[in-house]
Parts: structure tokens; C-alpha cells; sequence
């Protein structure tokens, strides 16, 4: 992630003011805290849907963002298995089932739902009303999830790490850094995210920069739709790519040793 967008976090406001207690334990960082009134009297439920890492990945064993989530549950006196019941759910990185998966969701009829992926916080959003949605995402107006920021209304709370379009267009930068031979950049993403904002931001930046940006679409995020974007990107003769921002990637990665 990158550290400047923390800078311009982004509160919403949520309707269900009755379970305000419940949420606050979901804040990770001291800026994000709201008060807690009192200790539950009851076993809560969280749904926690992640787009695309496994469901055994998201435990305080696992990566660090969800140690230092249940880490401050536990602080905030909310201990999973003892007066805390967890969900989990992963959507296997497959846009196209997001909307089964969110109805799949609301129907075990959780107190409340935690969703760090914009997208997946939108289909969670039509599936229900009334359940409380904390949501971690880049722009929630751009990705229809609040109509405006001073106004939100609905269900749905929680941060963005947005820090502007301007961001896209210094990745490009910083790539231009590590390759400084680079006159042809590639551009792995979504056909979708190819057609909003943030990728129209990295055009405009190699524009400005006149360094030609390459697109290897993919129509879904599956081997086969990787390895085809992967060859077009190869055929152009790229000398190096930019990843989208996006969480499906995650499903898909690699690790290498360093030998």
C-alpha cells in the first residue's frame, strides 16, 4: 500500500446508530478508533469477505493487516470465540460472483460486515440495507457506494486510502525510476479498470511523460485470461508493467525464494 494515502482517510457516516459500539472495535489505527460505551452483553457476529485471499488467510496467523484487526478487537475487549463469532468468505478473486457471494452473505444474517474491496462492498451494498458495511476502498463516490461524502446516508462506513488521481500517474513515475530505460510500459488490468478514472490518470501521465502505455486486458481474472494479457503485453515488447490496483491480483500471485 502506500503510505501518503493514509493521509486523506475518509469516515462515513452509518444509519444503524445502534450498533455504532460494535464497529468502533473495527478501527485499526488510533486515527480510525471511536469511543466504546461498554463491553457486549452478547455474542456478535462479523461477516469478514475478502475478494480474493483464501479463508484460512484471514485469522490473526495471517497476514499482518488482519494480525494488528484482531489484535485491536481483542484490545477493544472483542475475542473471537469468546463474545465474538467470525465468518469468512473469499471470492476466489471472480468478479462474476460477487453479487451470488453477497446474497450468500446477508443471508446468514450477520451484525455486521467488513469488506476491504470496493466492488465487493457494492454488491454487498445492494444486497442489503440494513446491515452495517465496513468498507475499505480507493474513491466510495467514484464506485457509487455513497452519493456524496458529506452526505452519505445508507449502511456502509469505514476509510479510503485514495489518495488522488494524481497517484496512478506517479506510479508510472516511479517506474520510470527502477527501469531507466524504460520507453514502453505495459498495463495489466481488467478491461473495467481500464475504462475508469484511475487508469485514464496512468494514460495521461505516460502521455505527459512520452512513454507509450500498452494495455493487456483481461476479461476475468483466470490463468488462461492472464497468460493471453501477458502475451499481448510480450508481443508489444514492453520493458515493464504496471499492475492494477486491484485485489483480484492477489488470488493469482507468485512467491519466489530469493534463490
Amino acid at each position: 500500500m502506500f503510505p501518503s494515502a493514509l493521509a486523506r482517510r475518509l469516515v462515513l457516516k452509518m444509519r444503524s446508530m445502534r450498533r455504532r459500539e460494535f464497529i468502533a472495535g473495527l478501527m485499526l489505527a488510533p486515527t480510525m478508533r471511536v469511543a466504546v460505551a461498554q463491553q457486549p452483553a452478547k455474542m456478535k457476529r462479523i461477516a469478514m469477505v475478502h475478494p480474493s485471499r483464501k479463508v484460512d488467510e484471514l485469522t490473526i496467523n495471517g497476514p499482518p493487516f488482519y494480525k494488528a484487526f484482531f489484535e485491536e478487537l481483542s484490545r477493544l475487549g472483542y475475542v473471537e470465540g469468546q463474545n465474538l463469532a467470525v465468518e469468512r468468505y473469499s471470492g476466489e478473486g471472480r468478479i462474476e460472483r460477487y453479487s451470488e457471494l453477497a446474497r450468500e452473505v446477508v443471508g446468514s444474517h450477520p451484525d455486521l460486515i467488513f469488506a476491504p474491496h470496493g466492488a465487493l462492498a457494492l454488491a454487498l451494498k445492494l444486497a442489503t440495507t440494513t446491515i452495517p458495511i465496513v468498507a475499505i476502498t480507493g474513491d466510495p463516490i467514484a464506485l457509487g457506494l455513497v452519493p456524496s461524502i458529506a452526505h452519505p446516508g445508507g449502511n456502509i462506513t469505514g476509510v479510503t486510502s485514495d489518495a488522488g488521481l494524481e497517484l496512478y500517474g506517479k506510479r508510472l513515475g516511479l517506474l520510470a525510476e527502477a527501469v531507466p530505460k524504460l520507453s514502453h510500459a505495459g498495463y495489466l488490468a481488467s478491461r473495467a479498470h481500464w475504462e475508469r478514472p484511475t487508469a485514464a490518470s496512468a494514460r495521461e501521465a505516460a502521455k505527459r511523460a512520452g512513454i507509450p502505455l500498452t494495455a493487456g486486458l483481461m476479461d476475468a481474472f483466470n490463468e488462461a485470461e492472464y497468460r493471453r494479457a501477458l502475451s499481448t503485453l510480450k508481443q508489444n515488447q514492453v520493458d515493464a508493467i504496471m499492475v492494477s490496483d486491484e485485489g483480484e491480483h492477489i488470488t493469482y500471485r507468485v512467491s519466489r525464494s530469493s534463490n
